[in-house]
């Protein structure tokens, strides 16, 4: 990959969107994470305005701590950035205690996790009217378009995204020649939904590398029976992912009413 022409091919995209919306500039939500800390980059070096956002809910400290030391290289080198800290921690409390928690553990706790997301969306969009901004999306290739690891709604309800069309590992390079800090760059990845430490590899079950050869095997129309071990376990599991979360990467099913019936 020619990474810095494809930064630079980035910024001006993210430009020329901009220009053609007639808006001021990007709104990115920080996590502390990788994807956020490229996008936000990137949507700096366009010169227009950028506001991070931090949004914790019962957020480990290493997050909070990643992504502080990232908004604050970020303004150090980007006079365009501002930011601002929105606790969503007693607005998910009170969330909780309206609704009913009635149900199988890991039901509940799934969908408090996306709650925590769509949470996250309302606010960025808040933010967004307010200033005439974009919520930018940190969404990868393999977590977009691969195996659907984001929340519909929520970390997926955006106005563009950036990154989309890059593998995990192109994110990386592109994170290294950003000058990302390596307490991002080392860390391992966590949508940071459950309140631990919890990675995305301990959630999905392999690897961003593994799934992105599942990815590129499949395309090349390979089968489960193609492989053996380790090889065929991820090659399912990306199968089976990829499979049962289409309803996140295609459009809404609209019923059509035959002209007839009109």
């Amino acid at each position: 990959m020619q990474t810095e022409k494809v930064i630079d091919h980035i910024v001006n995209w993210l430009k020329e969107y901009v220009s053609n919306a007639h808006v001021n500039g990007f709104v990115v939500g920080i996590s502390g994470g990788i994807d956020s800390a490229v996008v936000s980059t990137l949507c700096a070096k366009t010169g227009l305005d950028v506001l991070c956002i931090e949004m914790p809910i019962h957020q480990p400290e290493s997050h909070v701590s990643r992504g502080q030391e990232h908004i604050k290289q970020l303004k150090a080198n980007f006079p365009n950035v501002s930011d601002n800290l929105v606790d969503l921690t007693p607005v998910f409390e009170e969330f909780k205690r309206q609704v009913s928690l009635d149900g199988k553990p890991d039901i509940v706790d799934m969908a408090l996790a996306n709650t925590r997301a769509r949470l996250r969306m309302t606010t960025l969009y808040y933010h967004a009217g307010l200033k005439g901004l974009l919520v930018a999306g940190t969404g990868n290739k393999i977590e977009d378009f691969g195996i659907g690891f984001y929340t519909k709604y929520g970390d997926g309800g955006v106005d563009l995204n950036p990154i989309a069309d890059l593998l995990k590992t192109e994110v990386y390079a592109i994170a290294k020649a950003l000058g990302i800090t390596d307490s991002i760059i080392n860390a391992a990845p966590s949508d940071g939904l459950f309140g631990d430490d919890r990675s995305d590899e301990d959630q999905i079950g392999a690897s961003y590398s593994e799934l992105e050869w599942a990815m590129e095997m499949k395309e090349n129309g390979k089968t489960a029976t193609d492989f053996e071990d380790r090889k065929r376990e991820v090659f399912e599991l990306f199968s089976r992912l990829n499979k049962i979360n289409q309803h996140k990467m295609i459009p809404i099913p609209i019923c059509k009413i035959p002209k007839n019936l009109k």
